[in-house]
């Protein structure tokens, strides 16, 4: 084995959180998850999961860049503005809520 040497890099703060959250699941540390995933990278030299960079538009401009909270905000917007307006249509409700949020 080598010498230990340290690796730094920066993370979103909410990823960082949802990854310790996982490992504490497993009993694993995010250093370990992380030696467990750089020794299988260099073992099998590939990144050992898909990565694409064809996400679909609502998941890639709706969800992935928000927090939950900020999710959930904009999902009780869009029903309190629904509310307010008292839509009878559901498709026109919809679009009206599509067009505001550029969904």
């Amino acid at each position: 084995m080598g010498q230990i040497v340290n690796v730094n890099f920066k993370l979103d703060s909410d990823i960082k959180k949802s990854m310790e959250e996982a490992c504490a699941e497993m009993g694993l540390s995010m250093s370990a998850a992380f030696v467990i995933y750089a020794k299988k990278v260099g073992r099998e030299r590939r990144i050992p999961f898909e990565i694409t960079a064809d996400a679909p538009s609502l998941e890639r401009d709706f969800y992935y860049p928000q927090t939950e909270t900020q999710l959930l905000s904009r999902i009780d917007k869009a029903l309190q503005q629904i509310k307010d307006r008292h839509y009878t249509d559901a498709v026109e409700a919809g679009a009206q809520i599509r067009n505001e949020f550029n969904l």
